[in-house]
């Protein structure tokens, strides 16, 4: 019997255990190959139902201002976009007035925030110096944090009667006496109006634009700024012909950010706007904003008309940013255009 044990294991060849390793190694990559499938299948579906979620969500907040708005509109037509007049006594609706004071503040936000934090962004990523680069940073970040009703307390008790005292007067002293522009420099000098809001919302905005700008200019590669440097260019050729190209898209972003907030902000703009339904050409007069008036009148809203203007009101907004949003889409692909043909 043990004479046969070495016949039994010079019978088994080291051939034949390598066949028999390289089909136990096939199977596994077979099953391994075959868990990953699953797996890729499972994550590709799993991240498309969240994408689909998010898209029917937002479908679902469109159908919804819809029908809320038709009543308004099935009453009033396309006028109810261009009426000035808001009697919620009479049932009578127009939006104009909450359509001109959301723009003119945005723009007002923008036109001031965006130099600022292209300043803010610029100096923490090529001028600060690196003791300071941090504290300034995170406290720029802090800001972005404040809540809103925070910003509107502070412009109502802080902000508007400084500027009522000092601001509006100086700004009527000055830019009041000039041609074309002159009228939107006059008027009641209250401190709260049209462009106290607009400086409000500046103010909230800025932390956001100037956080975007300053993380997009930190990823471009130090190669091309310090080849640009070793050419002879100056710091601000650099930063026109070398980081602002390079991070376009991500200055754009942070613009389109803050605007967005900025269209769309509501407890700030209602401390400071002054709410009142009418339409002036001094920026320094009380005005509305969509957010505002929605903020003012949802709560009290009876009837059916004036719940369904207030919908219209929402579904306004949404469109204004949608146009907004594929304007710097278009703008984007522009430039991207321009220079594939450079």
């Amino acid at each position: 019997m043990s004479a046969n044990i070495p016949v039994m294991a010079q019978s088994i060849s080291p051939q034949a255990i390598s066949a028999e390793e390289a089909g136990l190694s096939h199977q596994s990559l077979l099953a391994t190959m075959r868990k990953q499938r699953i797996q890729d299948f499972l994550f590709h579906k799993v991240t498309l139902l969240f994408s689909l979620i998010v898209l029917l969500v937002l479908l679902g907040i469109i159908v919804c201002l819809a029908i809320g708005a038709w009543p308004v509109f099935r009453e009033f037509g396309p006028s109810f976009i261009t009426t000035v007049e808001w009697d919620p006594v009479n049932d009578h609706y127009g939006a104009m007035i909450a359509i001109v004071g959301t723009l003119v503040t945005s723009f007002i936000a923008l036109a001031i925030a965006f130099p600022v934090s292209f300043g803010i962004a610029l100096f923490l990523t090529e001028i600060c110096p690196a003791k300071l680069r941090r504290p300034l940073g995170t406290a720029v970040e802090l800001l972005a944090g404040v809540p809103s009703i925070i910003y509107g307390m502070w412009g109502l008790f802080v902000f508007a009667p400084l500027f009522a005292q000092y601001g509006q007067p100086f700004l009527s002293a000055t830019l009041g006496h000039l041609p074309l522009i002159g009228a939107l420099f006059n008027g009641p000098k209250m401190g709260i109006g049209l462009l106290t809001a607009g400086l409000i919302l500046a103010v909230m905005i800025i932390p956001f634009i100037s956080s975007v700008m300053r993380d997009v200019f930190e990823v471009v590669p130090a190669v091309l700024k310090e080849s640009a440097y070793g050419l002879g260019c100056t710091r601000w050729e650099v930063v026109r012909k070398v980081v602002l190209p390079y991070a376009k898209t991500g200055v754009v972003g942070g613009v389109m950010l803050g605007l967005g907030r900025a269209l769309g902000e509501t407890m700030a703009v209602t401390f400071v706007i002054g709410n009142a339904q009418r339409l002036s050409w001094s920026l320094f007069a009380s005005g509305n904003s969509i957010a505002s008036t929605l903020a003012n009148e949802i709560a009290e809203a009876s009837s059916t008309l004036h719940v369904s203007a207030l919908f219209a009101l929402g579904l306004i907004l949404f469109v204004i940013t949608f146009i907004v949003l594929s304007i710097a889409k278009i703008m984007l692909m522009g430039m991207s255009r321009k220079e594939g043909a450079k």
